[in-house]
């Protein structure tokens, strides 16, 4: 009995710190996400597959070796934007561009780029929106958690966390550059 409650409450905290962790990774990638870009102080900052290439890599850094966050998992970036409506509709927020890396068959909970969103991005009553000309880049992240000793303590093992913060420089929205169009990321 002292051993499977001392394995459970082991096991109990691994979960905790491996969700912890989780929720921190999304935060992290788009934090760094809505920063990247050249500076230049005579036009918009551009950003280039490079940069994304970067921060996907930097997130795997980040989560460390013990988690397995592109083999349990499946990061997802996407940037929120504005655009004018068709037939002068006005505004509407759309998916501009997004990437994923990870081994995990799942889809975005939001839609896929292109797609035009009613209401923004995020959990019910709780979306976040872009300004016009502007963008907000949202992180989600869904990852099977992999037990230290047994699924049987657990219930669930997928943990999912999103992130999202606002490009808080001027950012040239229009596209995604290659560095090198001969030899693109």
């Amino acid at each position: 009995l002292l051993l499977t409650a001392g394995l459970w409450g082991t096991e109990t905290a691994n979960y905790a710190l491996v969700n912890m962790k989780i929720g921190q990774l999304a935060v992290h990638i788009a934090d760094n996400a809505s920063r990247i870009g050249d500076t230049s102080t005579l036009q918009n900052r551009k950003i280039y597959e490079s940069d994304i290439n970067d921060v996907i890599y930097g997130a795997q850094i980040q989560g460390g070796p013990g988690i397995g966050l592109y083999d349990n998992g499946r990061v997802i970036i996407s940037s929120l934007q504005v655009r004018d409506a068709p037939a002068g509709g006005g505004e509407e927020q759309y998916i501009h561009w997004q990437r994923c890396r990870g081994a995990k068959a799942v889809a975005s909970s939001y839609g896929d780029e292109g797609d035009v969103l009613a209401d923004g991005m995020g959990r019910n009553g709780s979306e976040v929106i872009a300004q016009s000309g502007d963008a907000v880049i949202f992180v989600e992240i869904s990852y099977t958690y992999q037990p230290l000793i047994s699924a049987n303590f657990m219930g669930s093992l997928d943990i999912s966390s999103t992130a999202s913060f606002t490009v808080r420089d001027d950012r040239d929205l229009s596209q995604i550059y290659q560095r090198d169009a001969t030899n693109p990321d």
